[in-house]
């Protein structure tokens, strides 16, 4: 198993897309994410603590995120309330491949959760902190001090990078994929 990472806009999903369209098998743990966020513990328990960020039945993400990074104990209760979801959420999609040989994590907390032990090789999406910081500004259209407060709460992509088996250059408009692809030819 290859665990995926990189920070926030660094083109980890891009990438993880064109792997999926290569013919790789890829669980996404964002999307994984999203299904926790639909469970009735997970809104049970946001609606009960944190009910400003809901309009009418659904959670307002916008107003969860600003929330999210503003307080890092709510930050803490929000991860753990999701995180602990997920090795189920993980096994299931796990158990619905058809037998790969190959089978990517696409994982932005890689290692700052730890899975890093659970796979056999690290790859990290990689460009600079710069260009994170421009790309999250115009992808999400938020301020600079927020962009950067978001980047803040990650591990630094410079460690994610030294930690990696493989860092896929991600500092231009495209990825270098080749190299990656390669190794599975």
């Amino acid at each position: 198993m290859i665990g995926l990472t990189g920070g926030i806009a660094t083109g980890k999903s891009t990438v993880s897309e064109k792997l999926s369209s290569e013919g790789f098998a890829v669980i996404c743990a964002d999307a994984l994410v999203k299904e926790v966020y639909k469970s009735e513990a997970t809104i049970s328990h946001i609606k009960k603590y944190y009910p400003q960020v809901f309009t009418k039945e659904s959670i307002d993400f916008k107003k969860l995120r600003e929330l999210f990074f503003s307080d890092n104990n709510i930050q803490k209760d929000i991860e753990g309330l999701i995180y602990s979801q997920m090795p189920s959420a993980f096994i299931a999609a796990f158990h619905a491949l058809k037998d790969p040989d190959v089978v990517i994590y696409d994982v932005p907390l890689l290692f700052e959760k730890g899975l890093h032990k659970l796979v056999d090789v690290k790859a990290t999406v990689y460009c600079s902190q710069q260009e994170q910081v421009k790309r999250l500004i115009k992808r999400d259209s938020i301020s600079e001090e927020l962009a950067n407060n978001i980047i803040s709460k990650q591990m630094p992509i410079e460690e994610k990078r030294n930690s990696s088996d493989i860092v896929i250059d991600n500092s231009k408009e495209e990825a270098d994929l080749a190299s990656f692809l390669s190794l599975f030819k």
